[in-house]
């Protein structure tokens, strides 16, 4: 496939061959999120945002597996170092009583767990992070996250999230959730878990804000953790934990005063600040962290996607020095996973990827809110994390569809929002096809 000239070209959706593979695929699978019965052929061509299914339909794919895949397909800064490497059995660790070296010396060969964490430790210096506890997922990392923060906290018991959360579907991660009821309904919770209000409009202050955060002037967080008028003394919280933008929420942006009083407040009261970067970390923003945008200083990152594996980064003072307090089967690492997460981030500070978000998420945002198209209410993000939104969820569904039988795949957030997640190598080309796609599913479900 020639990624410079490849066009999505659909004759039928679900084919025939899909849907024999959809079927196989639910005699055994717990019912679980299925947006599209779309079935990608491993086997067949596939490059950047354009990949193949059992049908032989070519599409595009503007979702990058939810951020987990965000160099595309078979992107050859990724699969020309694998292919140097003879993989053995197992690729995977268990325990942490072994290690594993890819050469006499660290640095050498093919980078695994350790070259992963090495690189995490170099992009959150600035966070004066300088340890990493590894795991399987975005949810794991959450779960370690909130670990820590407990154990660090000498005994404090609450925590805070905020409206719209969503941090995973582990049971832990599940108590820190304010998004959607399905999520949490009748399964048990970790007490002490209290909320706020998300900002949702990027452009408010204090005395302008109508999102619920500020009123008056003043935070809602503010009153709460007053430590003479408040509902929770300050020195009982043992973390408060946020998306710097909200994923599942509805790609909610903050403000810069929202931000501020975050920061303000963290420093105050000293809590603990875990910043969720599963999804808007790793350049998808055009900076590495999507915190590096505010003012606020995470204590605690929790990765994922994007790094192949889970990952709680933080200071060595912040996680238990007693053994055995952290700890996981898997947690040392799956070598080629760990590989992919670390040559992924290699290609993204060495190939200026970062930069490229920047100019092709606003080409793609010109290009949108340039077309004036019916029952779109926003066009909005940052890099390469975008989202349009639209005036009911049922329009938005509508698109979501017509686009998929066009061969764009997008995804639903929030109430009515469509979020746009493409490759960070995006070209201009494939950001001019991928808008014409979408504004010709709009204009059709209109």
């Amino acid at each position: 496939m020639d990624r410079d000239t490849a066009v999505p070209a659909v004759t039928d959706l679900p084919g025939e061959h899909a849907r024999e593979w959809v079927e196989y695929h639910h005699e055994s699978a717990a019912p679980s999120t299925y947006v599209y019965e779309f079935v990608w052929d491993r086997t067949a061509p596939a490059a950047g945002p354009f990949c193949t299914d059992v049908d032989g339909n070519v599409l595009m794919d503007f979702t990058s597996h939810v951020a987990a895949a965000p160099l595309g397909y078979n992107n050859p800064l990724i699969m020309e170092p694998l292919a140097e490497f003879d993989l053995v059995d197992p690729l995977k660790i268990a325990g942490q009583d072994f290690y594993v070296a890819g050469g006499e010396s660290p640095g050498d060969g093919l980078p695994g767990s350790s070259g992963l964490m090495d690189r995490l430790t170099d992009l959150t210096a600035h966070y004066d992070m300088d340890t990493v506890f590894l795991s399987n997922s975005g949810a794991e990392a959450i779960e370690n996250a909130m670990k820590i923060a407990y154990d660090e906290s000498d005994g404090a018991t609450y925590a805070v999230t905020f409206d719209g959360a969503f941090h995973g579907r582990t049971l832990g991660a599940l108590s820190l959730n304010r998004s959607k009821s399905v999520y949490r309904r009748k399964f048990p919770e970790i007490g002490g878990v209290t909320d706020v209000p998300f900002c949702d409009d990027r452009t408010c202050t204090p005395e302008t804000c109508s999102c619920g955060f500020f009123a008056d002037g003043v935070s809602r967080l503010r009153k709460k953790l007053d430590p003479e008028r408040g509902t929770v003394h300050p020195d009982d919280v043992a973390y408060l934990i946020l998306e710097p933008i909200q994923g599942e929420g509805g790609y909610r942006f903050p403000s810069d005063a929202f931000a501020d009083e975050i920061a303000a407040l963290v420093d105050e009261h000293d809590v603990t600040l875990i910043a969720d970067e599963i999804q808007s970390g790793v350049g998808r923003t055009g900076e590495l962290w999507g915190s590096d945008h505010y003012a606020f200083d995470p204590d605690v990152i929790a990765a994922g996607k994007g790094l192949r594996v889970g990952a709680t980064v933080s200071r060595s003072d912040v996680f238990p020095e007693e053994t055995s307090r952290l700890s996981s089967t898997w947690g040392a690492g799956d070598i080629v996973a760990s590989a992919q997460g670390a040559l992924t981030l290699d290609a993204i500070r060495e190939h200026d990827l970062m930069d490229n978000a920047v100019v092709r998420g606003r080409q793609f945002k010109e290009t949108m809110r340039d077309a004036g198209l019916d029952g779109v209410v926003d066009v909005r993000g940052k890099g390469l994390l975008l989202a349009v939104e639209f005036d009911t969820k049922d329009r938005r569904d509508e698109v979501l569809k017509r686009a998929f039988s066009r061969g764009l795949l997008t995804l639903g957030c929030g109430h009515g929002v469509l979020r746009i997640l493409p490759p960070l190598d995006v070209t201009k080309r494939e950001i001019a096809l991928g808008c014409e796609l979408l504004t010709a599913a709009i204009d059709e479900a209109a």
